[in-house]
């Protein structure tokens, strides 16, 4: 092995150990899920991650490629640190984790633990002993200029492939600031209908505090208590100020209720397929802040698939 390559080397070393780590993990899930799927970030089979990992492995061994342990912890230690900060990374930007070790022992923050660490460092030796030592010949074995022809169509791919995906998850996060913010806002509505409810005196069972639900449940519950002491309200013969005041709060409460409802709808309809094969590439995708949300568009995407199912069998 000679690790002396060159940029577009090093680069085509990456893309293949890219699309390795895409057949890897997505084998993997698939056969967990005992369904195909499309793993990874990206919506073409590359995962830079191990394609960043594989690279890093190979870099930070160089000077250790005689000694087993040695190779094994720097390996493990790169890897994991390459992990840890593409964790935080990816969270801080999209608001949530791609993936998750907080239930593992050992972990940190749950962005990286001991298992995986450990499984990096074997990996590294196997990388550099073995997995490296074909692909290293079959690289090296092609032409100059052919190289540097696949590297910069892959490059252009890979490139237009990870913006959209960017851009999609951008996307995705964006939408789950404005659940987040209609949840919060129909909830202030369900408490002051629990109110207003009480203060008319109406069933007892009406009375109770709001819940923190789905927003498709909570919409039905708002849009039926709006009913209620509408109906309330135009049964009573006073006239009061009060009276007035809290009419006046009802139809602003309305208006808000019907706003937060073409939120929902809105949210649905730009739910495109990218943003759904994001979500359906990472089965395992959380969120601590938005969980309640990110539940529910979980449930949204599927909703919109089956859907494109039963249309496309209806054309048909």
């Amino acid at each position: 092995m000679t690790y002396q390559y060159s940029v577009t080397e090093w680069l085509l070393f990456f893309y293949i150990y890219c699309f390795l780590g895409w057949c890897i993990e997505s084998t993997f899930v698939s056969c967990i899920k005992k369904k195909l799927v499309n793993r990874g970030f990206m919506r073409g089979p590359f995962l830079p991650l191990y394609g960043s990992g594989a690279v890093l492995m190979l870099f930070v061994t160089i000077p250790f490629r005689d000694n087993l342990i040695l190779m094994f912890l720097a390996g493990a230690i790169a890897a994991s640190i390459l992990e840890y900060f593409t964790g935080v990374a990816m969270e801080a930007i999209f608001k949530v984790r791609y993936w998750d070790y907080s239930k593992n022992k050992f972990n940190l923050n749950g962005h990286i633990c001991l298992g995986t660490s450990l499984a990096w460092g074997a990996l590294t030796i196997a990388l550099v002993k073995v997995i490296h030592l074909p692909i290293e010949k079959f690289v090296l074995g092609i032409p100059k200029w052919l190289q540097g022809v696949i590297a910069i169509v892959l490059t252009v791919y890979i490139v237009a492939d990870f913006t959209l995906s960017f851009k999609a998850a951008l996307d995705i996060k964006d939408i789950l600031v404005k659940m987040e913010k209609a949840r919060e806002e129909l909830e202030r509505i369900q408490k002051r209908l629990n109110t207003m409810i009480a203060l008319h005196s109406m069933r007892e069972e009406e009375k109770k505090a709001a819940t923190r639900g789905k927003i498709s449940e909570m919409l039905q519950d708002i849009k039926k208590k709006l009913e209620e002491v509408q109906l309330e309200f135009d049964r009573d013969d006073v006239k009061d100020k009060k009276n007035e005041k809290m009419k006046q709060e009802l139809e602003e409460l309305k208006e808000t209720y019907v706003a937060e409802r073409e939120k929902r709808s809105f949210m649905r309809e730009h739910l495109d397929f990218y943003k759904r094969s994001i979500l359906k590439a990472h089965p395992t995708i959380s969120s601590v802040k938005f969980k309640d949300v990110l539940a529910e568009l979980k449930e949204v995407s599927e909703e919109k698939k089956d859907k494109e199912k039963k249309n496309e069998k209806s054309e048909k």
